[in-house]
C-alpha cells in the first residue's frame, strides 16, 4: 500500500495582516512562543527570513525533524543590490553575500536553535510547493517521524515585478507532515498544473478552498 503525507500542524505568517489565520493557533503572530533569535543573527535577516525561524522553530520544538525550506525568488533584493554594487564596480560585502544564497535562513535557524539533523533549501521555478512535499517523503520513508516543510516569499524589487510571478506581500505557511499522524493528503493528477505562492495553500489550510492544485491537486482528509 503506498504511504501517504498526513498534516500534523501548520504556522503561517503574512507582513498584511497578523490574522492571516483563522484559527489564531495557526497563526505566527499569535504565538509567543515562537523562539526569538539574538539579536546578532536576528539583524541578519529580513522580516520574511524572521518569520520563516518562528514558524521552524513552533512547529519543530524538540529539534528532531529534517527542515526543507522553499523560496521561488529568495532575497531577490540582496541579490538586486549586490548586482547594482558590481556595475558601479564597488566591492561586494561578504555579509550580504551569505545572506543571498538560498540556505541562509536555514543556516541562521540551524545555529540559533543548534538544529543538528538534515536542512535541505529549495527553489523550483515555480513548483516549490509540490517540491517540498517529493524531498518531505523521501525523509519519512527513510524513517524519520516527521518533517518540518516551509514556503515563503519576500518583497520583490520594482525592477522585476513584471518580469516573476509573486503572492502581492511577503508570506510563509509551515508544516509538520509524517506518514499516519493528522489531517491525511491526497492527490490526483490535474489536467492543468498550477504555480501556487505561499498565500495560495494558506488560503488552502484556512479551508477557502477545499483544492489546491499545483502539478498534482492536493485536498484534505480529517484524519
Amino acid at each position: 500500500m503506498r504511504e501517504a503525507l498526513h498534516l500534523e500542524d501548520w504556522q503561517a505568517w503574512s507582513a498584511a495582516q497578523s490574522g492571516v489565520a483563522i484559527r489564531s493557533q495557526h497563526d505566527l503572530s499569535s504565538n509567543v512562543s515562537a523562539s526569538p533569535l539574538p539579536p546578532m543573527l536576528r539583524r541578519r535577516l529580513d522580516e520574511v527570513g524572521r518569520a520563516t525561524c518562528g514558524i521552524l522553530s513552533l512547529l519543530d520544538a524538540d529539534r528532531a525533524c529534517p527542515l526543507i525550506h522553499a523560496s521561488r525568488h529568495g532575497d531577490a533584493s540582496h541579490t538586486l543590490q549586490m548586482l547594482a554594487s558590481i556595475t558601479q564596480g564597488d566591492p561586494i560585502s561578504p555579509t550580504r553575500f551569505s545572506m543571498s544564497v538560498h540556505n541562509a535562513v536555514l543556516g541562521v535557524h540551524s545555529i540559533a536553535q543548534r538544529h543538528h539533523l538534515p536542512l535541505q533549501a529549495l527553489g523550483a521555478c515555480g513548483n516549490e510547493f509540490d517540491a517540498l512535499l517529493c524531498e518531505a517523503m523521501g525523509y519519512l520513508v527513510e524513517g524519520y517521524p516527521a518533517v518540518v516543510i516551509v514556503f515563503s516569499e519576500g518583497p520583490l524589487p520594482e525592477p522585476y515585478q513584471e518580469h516573476a510571478e509573486d503572492p502581492g506581500v511577503p508570506c510563509a505557511v509551515g508544516m509538520r507532515l509524517s506518514l499516519g499522524r493528522g489531517a491525511k493528503m491526497v492527490s490526483q493528477a490535474v489536467a492543468s498544473p498550477s504555480r501556487p505562492t505561499p498565500a495560495d495553500v494558506i488560503a488552502w489550510l484556512n479551508t477557502d478552498s477545499p483544492y489546491l492544485d499545483g502539478l498534482r491537486r492536493w485536498r484534505l482528509e480529517a484524519g
